[in-house]
């Protein structure tokens, strides 16, 4: 028992001392107040948001994740059973705002009845990229789920490795984000080359953006298209800023800019300052590569895309597509006002800029990507039923490759490596392996699509019109989708040459359901 009497002593002292401490401090009035016991309070508020998420926080509170949706997604990518018993958690009666796919009794399109039917399908994108303006390099994206722009550097290495292995293998696209394609790009998967106003990547020694550069490395890795980044949902208007302490030689070489210094991104592009110019270097470089040019954006003022759309129209100079990115969606960093107020929310964004090119009779021309919280299916079905073409996933792939949701991303200590530098975080991450989860999760999310455009009774989740989706306003009444947000009936469907070829190659590849045999005395 002598160490008892040896510690006793010893925690008494260590503890009068921390109180001595508290009593002596200025800068915290309750543990000046209160020592040693205030210390709680810090303690509980530093893990309030572990002790919400998995012991106070119900099914269906928690943001901007919930339980459930946390729950199905790790399920998907780990292919356990991710159904739901006894019924919906949501509150769908008293909620405005909801959402209600209306399925259909007899519908062209007749779902197979196998458990597993689906979860191999392929989903194409119902229109070509970069068709309408006859680009070099038009291709048909073999997925309409994509992997969104995460940069090397706001995401670890091993991470974003994780998810190029698993776009390839579930055929679909990876954006590198603006922070330049890196190593970890480079393990099977097709990419997106998102250029931001730093030009990371193809810049030459002056930071300025170089032309040569960005055809030398088009040419050598398997970048089938090119994103110019406006802005994002999470911190439109904004550059970006990463510390010096982070820049290590890898991201140094990845991005083209030196090693231990701190690395801005401006909040402007330096190549065009107004739609003339824009879309004068989207035909430059889509003459110089080849490739579809796009754009992504936040949606503001809608004034940039009135002007945009109105000079498509009359000049024939045009995007071939368009990445809507919605208010909220997800970032490594942001000031808390940019995060929860500035740029609409994903519904209301896409659908006023759909509408746009759609009164300019552009919409059909153009390639629309949706962005924001739709990695989920409710969210993704709303969002083809207004338009969209594809959506790009971010943060639910990052849930299926470990994340636990810590929003730790600013600090560097992401728990599961997903969000961080730190090499030893970094490591607990098997790119192996978690590829295979990130990939379980887009096929399963691309199985649930299409199983919900059969109950809708179509082919194809583009195909899904604004007549099958309802708003509830409240218990007693609903409003149409293309009423809620000001479409034409006809608006939302890519034009009739694509969804007959769609139509086509989806009955070629996926096998129509049926039903028993009839008897004898059936009608009809």
């Amino acid at each position: 028992m002598s160490w008892a009497r040896r510690a006793v002593p010893a925690a008494v002292a260590a503890v009068a001392a921390l109180a001595a401490r508290d009593l002596l401090q200025r800068d915290h009035a309750l543990r000046r107040n209160f020592p040693v016991l205030g210390r709680a309070r810090y303690l509980i508020e530093s893990i309030g948001p572990e002790l919400r998420q998995y012991i106070v926080a119900g099914n269906d509170e928690e943001r901007p994740f919930t339980r459930d949706q946390r729950r199905w997604v790790y399920a998907s990518a780990k292919q356990e059973n991710n159904y739901f018993g006894f019924g919906t958690d949501n509150d769908i009666e008293h909620t405005a705002g909801y959402p209600i796919i209306k399925h259909r009794t007899f519908g062209r399109a007749v779902p197979p009845s196998a458990p597993t039917a689906g979860h191999d399908v392929t989903l194409p994108c119902a229109k070509v990229l970069g068709a309408a303006r006859g680009r070099a390099h038009a291709f048909r994206p073999e997925s309409v789920v994509n992997i969104s722009g995460m940069s090397f550097g706001s995401l670890s290495g091993n991470a974003v490795e994780a998810l190029n292995r698993g776009a390839a293998l579930a055929g679909c696209l990876h954006n590198t984000g603006e922070g330049g394609l890196s190593p970890y790009h480079r393990n099977g998967g097709e990419l997106v080359f998102q250029l931001g106003t730093a030009y990371f990547g193809c810049r030459d020694e002056r930071g300025r953006f170089s032309l040569e550069r960005l055809k030398d490395l088009v040419a050598a890795e398997p970048v089938r298209a090119l994103e110019i980044k406006l802005s994002q949902g999470a911190k439109p208007s904004l550059g970006g800023l990463l510390p010096a302490a982070k820049v290590s030689a890898e991201i140094a070489a990845t991005r083209g800019i030196p090693a231990g210094r701190d690395c801005v991104s401006p909040s402007r592009h330096a190549e065009f300052s107004d739609c003339d110019s824009l879309l004068d270097w989207v035909e430059l470089l889509a003459a110089e590569t080849g490739l579809p040019v796009g754009i992504k954006s936040a949606v503001g003022d809608l004034g940039f895309w009135e002007e945009l759309t109105t000079l498509m129209r009359d000049t024939g100079r045009g995007v071939d597509f368009v990445t809507v990115d919605g208010g909220e969606g997800g970032t490594g960093a942001a000031p808390l006002i940019f995060s929860d107020s500035v740029s609409l929310p994903f519904q209301q964004g896409f659908s006023r800029v759909y509408r746009t090119f759609a009164e300019r009779d552009l919409h059909e021309q153009v390639v629309f990507v949706g962005a924001g919280k739709l990695g989920l299916p409710d969210n993704a079905v709303v969002a083809f039923a207004l338009g969209a073409d594809m959506v790009n996933v971010g943060r639910e792939a990052m849930l299926a490759i470990g994340c636990i949701q810590a929003q730790k991303c600013h600090t560097d200590t992401c728990p599961t490596g997903v969000a961080t530098q730190n090499a030893w975080l970094a490591r607990g991450l098997d790119p192996a392996r978690k590829s295979v989860r990130a990939a379980n999760y887009i096929r399963t999310l691309r199985r649930d699509l299409v199983k919900v455009a059969e109950a809708c009774g179509v082919e194809h989740p583009g195909l899904i019109g604004t007549d099958s989706v309802e708003i509830l306003d409240g218990r007693t009444s609903s409003i149409p989708l293309d009423r809620a947000f000001g479409y034409r009936p006809e608006w939302g469907m890519p034009s009739a040459a694509d969804r007959a070829e769609i139509v086509r190659l989806m009955t070629a590849e996926a096998p129509q359901g049926g039903s028993a045999p009839p008897s004898p005395t059936a009608v009809g």
